[in-house]
């Protein structure tokens, strides 16, 4: 039998063709994995391109280490050398030119992006109107005050889960919860979890069957089960996984990160607000729409301006990154580093506010000296980053949670991050206090501008009857006088409404078999905060100027 003869070398264009199907099923790879956007825009798409480009200049060397690689260059002396140049002027060259032309439009871009060039830009990136916080910013009543932070509430979710013995074994609470107005309450909504990798592959067909929601005010947290479950999350590893989903179905658009949230009719989504950069190459982050995933079927939508329900498109980090901007490039970029003129930042901490039915993220204003004073604060609406800036010199959130852990730190318990509220027209900080097991035991309220008035009270309305007390007390409001012509009511109480007027917080309350109302402010009588509907009350009232008034003001209450 004849021995086969030395194998020829491949062609020069069966070589490429194999470096070419190589490089492509290794960037393939990269690509499952890292889920680069393909848009110039995006950094990690330049280093998509800069990793497909060493790949192949790898590929091309081994590929031919038994022919080009070993040729021999005749130097006019006569002496002869090999060069790796030579090899990649020969055999690399296109690729050469489209890695150098990759690096050197991310460093120029880059350059061209930074705020010291564009710092009217940046400071433009977020539009900040100044606003009347006792007009803007409602009393709300004590059945919308959140009186859990994240982490109390991820705790809640957590326990709730080990309770239920058909899921525990297979699936646990992801940790992962986003704050959403559902059906008018401040809630928190996550979605459970494969309880790992084995769990996931016995039970990928069904899916995630449930998800938890937990009610910020009563602090109850309930397990939502689903018809049909959840096949699109982050606890996917594969093709169903919400990032490699949408990566796969809009592979040009750059997306923050998907936050879970479920519809007025508790039907489960996924919210992928698109990242649009608006500055040079790589600045000025910002938000335009979103897509909306179904976490059931994966069917999705770009929305430019997303639906009513969605509450949470902007990220309090984005938020406060574009602020930051806006108050250290007030006066210009040098002024930010060097005379920081009117130069603001905002505080370490943010916490949320639900008013008219949507989100607003909460945080502090300071100068760049970072004292413990805020200037004021932001309120901006997380679904159309409308932003209001309110004046209210006094304490920062650290500070007013120090004189709060004070009052009680004989309980030992901690204080969470502070959430603002109008409490007689007056901004003031609410603050949860919690014990060791991450449980609200205690409330405590502080006045922004003088943040020795400290409130606690094992209730929120306890705390609220003392903190209104203390204000008036400390002449911060006023008290008004009794009216001379009275009038006095006897009755059940059927309807109770709260308003704020001028900075005073006002509550109307209607009798049973009764059609006007008496108005009673909580600085006349602080009893007004606790009452309830089907209390028997007396109410001590002002006659009215016109006969038939349908509202009468009160100024004094008995209960019972």
């Amino acid at each position: 039998m004849a021995s086969k003869g030395p194998r020829k070398p491949a062609s020069p264009i069966g070589r490429v063709v194999l470096c070419l199907l190589i490089t492509l099923l290794a960037g393939a790879i990269y690509f499952y994995i890292n889920l680069p956007a393909i848009n110039p825009h995006d950094g990690e798409f330049y280093a998509f391109l800069i990793f497909l480009c060493v790949v192949y200049i790898i590929v091309c060397f081994l590929t031919t280490a038994g022919s080009s690689l070993k040729q021999q260059i005749i130097q006019p002396d006569g002496k002869t050398v090999k060069t790796g140049w030579h090899f990649l002027k020969k055999n690399c060259l296109p690729v050469l030119i489209l890695l150098a032309a990759a690096l050197v439009v991310a460093i120029v871009g880059e350059l061209i992006s930074l705020p010291i060039f564009r710092a009217s830009a940046y400071r433009d990136l977020l539009t900040v109107q100044t606003g009347d916080f006792a007009h803007d910013v409602a009393q709300i009543s004590f059945n919308e005050i959140p009186t859990l932070d994240r982490n109390s509430a991820n705790y809640l979710g957590d326990r709730q889960m080990g309770t239920l013995s058909d899921m525990v074994s297979q699936y646990e609470y992801s940790n992962d919860s986003t704050q959403i107005n559902y059906q008018g309450r401040p809630v928190r909504v996550a979605p459970i979890s494969y309880a790992d990798l084995i769990k996931w592959f016995t039970n990928r067909d069904r899916g995630l069957p449930a998800y938890v929601v937990v009610d910020m005010v009563t602090q109850e947290a309930t397990v939502t089960r689903l018809n049909e479950g959840i096949k699109y999350s982050y606890s996917e590893p594969l093709n169903r996984n919400i990032y490699r989903h949408l990566r796969f179905h809009y592979p040009t658009m750059m997306f923050s990160t998907p936050e879970f949230e479920i519809d007025e009719d508790g039907h489960p989504w996924w919210i992928a607000p698109r990242i649009v950069k608006t500055i040079g190459l790589f600045g000025g982050r910002d938000i335009n729409g979103a897509v909306l995933v179904d976490a059931v079927t994966g069917a999705s939508q770009y929305y430019e301006e997303v639906p009513s329900w969605v509450d949470t498109l902007y990220t309090p980090a984005l938020i406060m990154e574009q602020y930051d901007y806006h108050g250290t490039l007030i006066n210009g970029f040098l002024n930010s580093i060097l005379g920081q003129r009117d130069v603001t930042i905002t505080t370490d901490g943010y916490n949320y506010i639900a008013m008219n039915d949507d989100v607003y993220v909460y945080t502090g204003v300071t100068s760049a000296n970072a004292d413990q004073s805020n200037l004021g604060f932001l309120l901006c609406n997380m679904r159309t980053k409308e932003t209001h800036y309110y004046v209210a010199p006094g304490a920062t959130e650290s500070a007013a949670m120090a004189s709060a852990r004070g009052v009680v730190q004989d309980l030992g318990y901690t204080a969470t991050f502070p959430l603002l509220l109008n409490i007689s027209g007056q901004p003031t900080y609410f603050i949860p206090l919690m014990d060791a097991t991450n449980l609200v035991k205690s409330y405590a309220m502080v006045n922004v501008a003088q943040y020795q008035i400290v409130a606690t009270g094992n209730t929120v309305s306890d705390c609220e009857r003392v903190y209104v007390q203390m204000l008036a007390d400390r002449g911060v409001t006023e008290e008004p006088g009794l009216p001379t012509d009275q009038g006095e009511a006897q009755g059940t109480v059927a309807e109770i409404r709260t308003a704020v007027l001028s900075g005073t917080s006002w509550y109307y309350i209607r009798l049973e078999g009764e059609d006007v109302f008496y108005a009673i402010s909580a600085a006349q009588d602080e009893k007004v905060i606790v009452l309830n509907v089907g209390d028997a009350v007396t109410i001590s009232y002002g006659l009215p100027e016109t006969e038939g008034d349908p509202i009468l003001t009160g100024y004094a209450l008995t209960i019972g």
